[in-house]
């Protein structure tokens, strides 16, 4: 769970932002080697002030995300994924000048040495899609005329969160698996015999919020 850790320190996050429209965010301010809650929502709160230049419509989740919160974490690196998608349009850019030589937190290597094939693509539409939007274009800051190519570095970052996401769902379809199959057991076997036990166990699995699935004992 490194790559969810990473985007929970909010400074990737930013630097994207810079990514997509340069100047949004004085990343000189961004603690991209952040290793204390206090210091990622410092990071989250400079991210939401970059949202409003840029004109996007969007509330982070602060508290949540910093605290590591597995689905808020997971639903914001799927929104900012297409949300990316749907603004970048591919222009030059030196993240380690950007953010004038600061050091990042430890990004581990991706297997396969294709970073750089998560930065094709340029500007995506997805219609159908309510998290991909468009930065209004009377609010957001001009990118600036020529940078150097992106590195690897941001090509890995980025692609962590990509990978981040895969893995993540991949970790929630398992487990639903196996909730579906004690749901099958419980119907077939033994509900029609009044087992309280296993009812109880089914009104667990059907229960519409945490804190009802967490009370029974």
């Amino acid at each position: 769970m490194c790559c969810l850790a990473n985007g929970t320190t909010g400074a990737a996050y930013c630097q994207f932002m810079d990514v997509l429209f340069t100047g949004c965010i004085p990343l000189k301010k961004v603690k991209f080697d952040a290793k204390l809650e206090h210091e990622y929502i410092h990071n989250f709160k400079l991210l939401q002030t970059s949202f409003k230049k840029a004109g996007v419509d969007k509330i982070i989740p602060i508290d949540k995300l910093t605290k590591g919160k597995f689905q808020d974490n997971f639903e914001f690196i799927q929104w900012f994924k297409k949300f990316f998608d749907a603004n970048y349009d591919q222009k030059e850019y030196d993240p380690v000048a950007a953010r004038q030589g600061q050091q990042t937190a430890a990004v581990p290597k991706t297997k396969g040495g294709a970073a750089h094939e998560h930065f094709k693509g340029g500007r995506r539409d997805t219609p159908g899609d309510a998290a991909p939007m468009r930065a209004s274009p009377s609010r957001a800051v001009r990118p600036a005329p020529s940078r150097k190519p992106v590195t690897d570095k941001l090509a890995d970052e980025f692609n962590q969160l990509k990978l981040t996401e895969a893995n993540i769902e991949k970790e929630r379809n398992f487990y639903f698996g196996k909730l579906r199959a004690i749901e099958l057991i419980c119907q077939e076997e033994e509900v029609d015999r009044g087992n309280p036990v296993l009812q109880k166990i089914l009104d667990i699995l059907y229960a519409t919020n945490v804190s009802t699935a967490t009370t029974w004992g």
